[in-house]
């Protein structure tokens, strides 16, 4: 029984004075960290409505080159549309008007006399 006491009291001083002993228990804390983290990044950005299949949004983003995407779900389709700066023809309708301002921010102003006329049309 004493020799068993001997070696607990040896296992237990070697543990303390291994300074590797503590790495493992600061990755497992680093790990729930970092998934704590993502977790309040998702629910910031309220992507929970980003994956809902009722969800209708539309998300647009300047990739490297310049050149504008937008990106489109409704209901269970994802649609990626790029937007070109080509000139187009054809015949249409006016619908309003967009401003860019000063931070890139692009508002969109509709004709309200040409949208009351096609309502009662």
């Amino acid at each position: 029984m004493r020799f068993l006491k001997s070696v607990n009291h040896f296992a237990e001083s070697e543990a303390e004075d291994d300074p590797i002993s503590g790495v493992a228990q600061l990755f497992d804390v680093s790990i729930a960290f970092i998934v704590a983290v993502i977790a309040a990044m998702f629910s910031l950005l309220s992507s929970q409505d980003m994956l809902s299949k009722d969800s209708e949004w539309t998300l647009t983003r300047k990739n490297a080159k310049g050149e504008i995407e937008m990106i489109e779900k409704k209901d269970n389709r994802i649609i990626k549309k790029k937007v070109s700066s080509k000139n187009m023809s054809g015949a249409g309708l006016r619908l309003g008007t967009a401003y860019q301002l000063e931070n890139g921010q692009v508002i969109y102003v509709p004709d309200e006399k040409k949208n009351k006329a096609n309502e009662t049309n």
